[in-house]
């Protein structure tokens, strides 16, 4: 019996020594799903993420080790409204809070709108890095109940491509769908790797179009729900059209593309979709920019004059009024390379060529703030091609530049639109 009681002992000993074991190396094993957790706030996957005060819009947080270790969280805030922001910081292995307060920067372009583009500035906790981060309008509070962002850049990605184009935003149902595919056509025979589009809202025939280049790979979609928050107005200044907001919070749109792309893309282009950044010098952006920095090794920032090519007037004896074209709502922009002539006393306005790992923030024609310098790229280099309704409009035809710089990549841009119209079954 006393040996039965024994073995009994040592068979329980043993037992209990291999759950523990078992428990210690499934504990090892499970150790992101245990950290994360640990992190219990909301999570949240949308990319606008309106807080409680209802003044507040959260669109990502991005991680900012340029200047001073922290997290830079873009935003959109009511600038006389909010006057006091925290960020919880969340420990993933401990579940240790560290709240530090922001510094809240609203952009100086917001046009008088009520709502404009914010970065909330928070230092972080020197000894961890967070992986997660909460907004709340003060430091007391239970993190459980407040939405939980990833801090985006922690670990930049490796699929880096050369150029990424950023199209903020396609909003009022947009179909011009002829202009668009030709626009991305020529995005790539430049050089394009990806397109970032800031989609509101667009026709079912454009989303046909949109999945065609999603499923090609080079089209990103950023779902931007801004009217459901927010009174937009499709105007760049409050005077002209009193809303919350400027064309569909397109500021804030660019400065996230920036962050969102900081370590995705060498360059940046940010332009309209009605807008072409059109080499004159060199046959593509690769040997353009390659050429303009060698040129300038500091610089940031390289801007190209916009130039008006009216959609209204045609080019005579047209070549380009192809047949299978016809049906396809939007502009032939092969038809119009009239383009207007230089207004006295007024500057034409710019886009931009950027690095996103020099640039802090960015309006829509110039860099509010850059690590590095900013070249005026001449109209004998490059220009932004941009077909839309004329701004001189009662301008005779004989006043108008003919410039038919587009038409250099004729031939091969022909070839592809026609083969993308086909294969979309349009």
């Amino acid at each position: 019996m006393i040996h039965y009681r024994k073995r009994l002992y040592l068979v329980i000993t043993i037992s209990l020594a291999t759950i523990m074991i078992m428990l210690f190396f499934d504990k090892k094993t499970n150790l992101p799903s245990v950290k994360n957790s640990l992190c219990r706030g909301i999570p949240t996957i949308n990319t606008i993420t309106p807080l409680k005060d209802n003044r507040t819009f959260i669109i990502a947080p991005y991680f900012d080790n340029r200047k001073n270790k922290m997290t830079r969280v873009i935003s959109i805030v009511h600038h006389k409204d909010v006057k006091e922001l925290y960020c919880w910081f969340c420990n993933s292995s401990s579940g240790e809070i560290y709240i530090s307060k922001a510094e809240i920067y609203v952009h100086s372009d917001r046009f008088d709108f009520p709502y404009g583009a914010t970065d909330l500035k928070c230092l972080e906790p020197k000894d961890w890095e967070p992986r997660f981060v909460s907004i709340h309008w003060s430091p007391k509070g239970d993190i459980d109940q407040l939405p939980l962002f990833e801090i985006r850049n922690r670990d930049p990605e490796d699929s880096l491509v050369e150029f990424t184009v950023c199209i903020s935003t396609m909003f009022g149902e947009y179909n011009n769908v002829l202009q668009f595919v030709q626009s991305m056509e020529m995005y790539k025979i430049l050089g394009v790797g990806r397109v970032v589009i800031y989609k509101n809202s667009c026709s079912p025939l454009m989303q046909k179009v949109l999945d065609y280049y999603i499923a090609e790979g080079i089209v990103e979609i950023i779902p931007w729900p801004i009217d459901s928050y927010l009174r937009v107005s499709s105007r760049w200044r409050y005077s002209v059209d009193p809303k919350d907001i400027g064309y569909y919070g397109q500021i804030t749109a660019l400065n996230d593309c920036i962050y969102r792309n900081m370590y995705r893309s060498r360059y940046l282009l940010l332009n309209d979709m009605d807008e072409i950044i059109l080499p004159v010098k060199y046959p593509n952006w690769k040997t353009m920019m390659q050429n303009l920095q060698v040129q300038h090794p500091k610089a940031a920032v390289f801007i190209f004059e916009n130039h008006i090519f009216p959609k209204t007037v045609f080019t005579l004896n047209d070549p380009f009024n192809i047949s299978s074209w016809r049906t396809i709502p939007g502009v032939n922009i092969l038809q119009h390379v009239l383009r207007e002539p230089d207004r006295k006393h007024i500057v034409n306005p710019w886009k931009m060529i950027v690095d996103p790992k020099k640039v802090a923030q960015t309006s829509v024609h110039s860099v509010l703030q850059a690590y590095g310098n900013k070249v005026n790229v001449p109209i004998d280099v490059a220009l932004v091609y941009h077909c839309r309704v004329p701004l001189q409009a009662k301008l005779p035809r004989e006043s108008l530049i003919n410039d038919t710089t587009l038409w250099r990549y004729n031939v091969t841009l022909v070839g592809k639109v026609s083969k993308v119209l086909q294969q979309i079954g349009l």
